[in-house]
């Protein structure tokens, strides 16, 4: 189906192009969100007429989808999760958990504008790009972690996993050297019989 865009579509392009997409992407995406017309004669005439109002209106949500970005580029926000002892989650982030970070924070944030390539399922620190106008991405980092402690560890750069193998095998070293120190079933003290 031949669509005239009525703003920057990604992967098919800017705002006036007339493109020849898929009959469901368009039904079901371009022409419901108000992105695109079907590309007729009369919608042609229609589009010319109203270019100048449309280009107006991309503009100015594009300089409010860029001071909003301002605001967001580069914070941090802290997901406290469950996780086993190598790090992976017992479930995982999803692009809703995302938006709703940074809506607790004070930001707006809808859960479709979240650009997740797959879902989050390891503790650590992770940057999520954040699509707030067709022509406006940001990126947040979310710090995810079992505890606040943890998150403050992860923060200065700390592996959590690493260096919680690190204090195991200490303590497994510390226990062997005490094992053999004392040496198995001997007891250090001054026994009298009764």
């Amino acid at each position: 189906m031949k669509v005239i865009l009525l703003e920057r579509v990604e992967g098919k392009g800017a705002l006036g192009d007339v493109v020849n997409v898929k009959d469901g992407y368009a039904r079901n995406f371009l022409l419901p969100r108000a992105k695109a017309l079907r590309a007729n004669a009369a919608n042609l005439k229609v589009f010319e007429g109203q270019r100048v109002e449309i280009e107006a209106r991309n503009t100015k949500a594009k300089e409010a989808a860029g001071g909003a970005g301002e605001k967001l580029d580069g914070t941090v926000y802290i997901l406290i999760r469950q996780a086993g002892e190598s790090g992976q989650l017992y479930g995982s982030v999803a692009g809703r958990d995302v938006a709703d970070a940074v809506n607790a924070e004070g930001g707006k944030v809808d859960r479709a504008m979240v650009v997740l390539d797959k879902p989050i399922k390891t503790l650590g620190l992770h940057e999520v790009k954040i699509r707030l106008h067709a022509e406006v991405t940001v990126t947040v980092t979310l710090n995810i972690a079992r505890s606040q402690d943890e998150a403050e560890r992860q923060a200065r750069g700390e592996n959590i996993i690493d260096s919680q193998f690190e204090e195991d095998r200490v303590a497994d070293e510390q226990a062997q050297a005490d094992l053999l120190q004392g040496g198995a079933g001997s007891h250090e003290g001054d026994y009298t019989a009764a």
